[in-house]
């Protein structure tokens, strides 16, 4: 299980998009004493539900404050979460698929350091997973590790020697591990959402690669997830 050093008081910003990753990371952030700053980015995507949720999540975990901050990549596409492509609902597959939003973390990441920067903050959390994930290749802890050092020469902080810490507590863990880590924490699922493709009656599809794989997870813990889903 995810062992963070406890560190009370501490600022740090969470990258918080509503989804189950990012709600057991934000809490575990918490548990650790950290002073939570959230940051959500609204980025026009199809699953607008995931806003909604991150900021019922930052209000439970007590967020100091919560950004969520506009940057529509609808204008650029390339991705079926942001472009009028179908999203798939055939079950996993072993290629990237077209849920996959280009190079979304490395710009997500780089928003949150800037924040983190201005804040003086020096830790950063986020929910990604290289385990139970889509094949999105900004999910890898190469990835991680290679921002980190990217965040020591892009930043006035890094070059003065003020290191930043990219946290990804949950980079080897499965999806019945993180679902019981929200048990454990005693983090509601239902807060959380995880739908690529809601019906327009926000129930989520539960057929989608995201949906699969929650499901799959919740019930492999043996636990109630708490999501409405449509199928």
């Amino acid at each position: 299980m995810p062992n963070i050093e406890p560190n009370k008081g501490r600022p740090a910003v969470v990258l918080l998009s509503g989804g189950l990753d990012s709600m057991v990371v934000s809490g575990l952030a918490r548990e650790a004493g950290y002073e939570i700053y959230a940051l959500t980015i609204d980025y026009n995507q199809r699953h607008r539900r995931e806003i909604a949720a991150a900021g019922v999540i930052a209000n439970h975990i007590g967020a100091v404050r919560h950004v969520v901050l506009p940057l529509n990549l609808r204008q650029f596409g390339g991705s079926a979460l942001t472009d009028d492509i179908d999203v798939p609902k055939g079950g996993l597959s072993n290629e990237i698929p077209v849920t996959y939003v280009p190079a979304r973390n490395l710009v997500f990441l780089s928003l949150t350091l800037a924040w983190a920067e201005a804040l003086g903050a020096r830790d950063i959390f986020i929910g990604v997973n290289a385990l139970d994930y889509s094949g999105y290749p900004d999910c890898r802890p190469e990835f991680i590790s290679g921002f980190q050092d990217l965040a020591e020469l892009a930043t006035k902080a890094g070059a003065e020697g003020a290191g930043f810490k990219i946290h990804a507590p949950l980079q080897f863990l499965g999806k019945a591990e993180i679902s019981a880590e929200a048990h454990r924490l005693g983090l509601d699922p239902a807060m959380s959402w995880s739908c690529y493709d809601p019906t327009p009656e926000e129930l989520a599809c539960g057929l989608c690669d995201s949906c699969r794989l929650r499901k799959a997870g919740f019930a492999d813990a043996g636990l109630v997830d708490g999501t409405v889903y449509a199928a």
